[in-house]
């Protein structure tokens, strides 16, 4: 039985083999498989349904195929088997996509948007690459942009308020930037936009 791991080995490729070191020279193509892991894996858990289904593996961006014993492989044992050595060595870059794994699943059983009513999409700008929705009381808000950024981006928002980061993908515990000031709280204008009763502005950096 021979078992693909998620997409994390289309986005980075052969690269994972010699540039998922931190000490190894910088690679932009593992910043963005990094990258784009972290947002794909979030947008789909908070746009879920009522599970989140995890594929062997994708906790951390496996970097190789499961096969278990066949005739096929000559019953070997060599890939059937998840290698969790990779999380466990501090000088690897899996363990920032396993700590985001947490946090994501963390910050579900605290909030619990998978049990809430479905998302009301406010936001999907296919230039700017920005989509938006709000979901169980919170904002969600993803950057695709792999190079355009944003100052004071407006999102519209139906419950006036002010807001605060919660979970922040460009956080150097999940091999981000660390561009983000999560101390700022963002206060709602009582205007109307896209749809909703007010909006906030919004610092939107790209995931490069």
């Amino acid at each position: 039985m021979y078992i693909p791991i998620g997409g994390v080995c289309r986005l980075m490729d052969k690269e994972m083999y010699t540039h998922m070191s931190t000490v190894s020279d910088p690679s932009s193509i593992i910043d963005r498989g990094i990258a784009l892991h972290k947002l794909i894996r979030f947008i789909t858990h908070s746009l879920g349904g009522e599970a989140y289904l995890n594929f062997m593996g994708n906790e951390f961006g496996h970097p190789e195929w499961l096969d278990f014993p066949r005739a096929g492989n000559n019953t070997s044992y060599h890939y059937a088997r998840r290698q969790w050595h990779l999380v466990d060595d501090d000088v690897l870059k899996y363990k920032y996509l396993n700590a985001w794994d947490s946090a994501m699943n963390n910050t579900e059983s605290k909030y619990g948007w998978l049990s809430s009513d479905p998302a009301y999409v406010s936001m999907k700008h296919e230039g700017d690459k920005i989509i938006a929705f709000e979901r169980a009381g919170l904002l969600f808000i993803f950057n695709f942009h792999p190079v355009k950024s944003f100052a004071d981006y407006r999102i519209g928002i139906w419950e006036a308020g002010e807001y605060h980061i919660v979970l922040c993908s460009d956080d150097k515990e999940f091999g981000g930037y660390n561009r983000i000031d999560k101390s700022i709280n963002f206060v709602t204008v009582p205007e109307g936009y896209s749809g909703r009763r007010n909006y906030v502005q919004v610092i939107l950096f790209s995931y490069l």
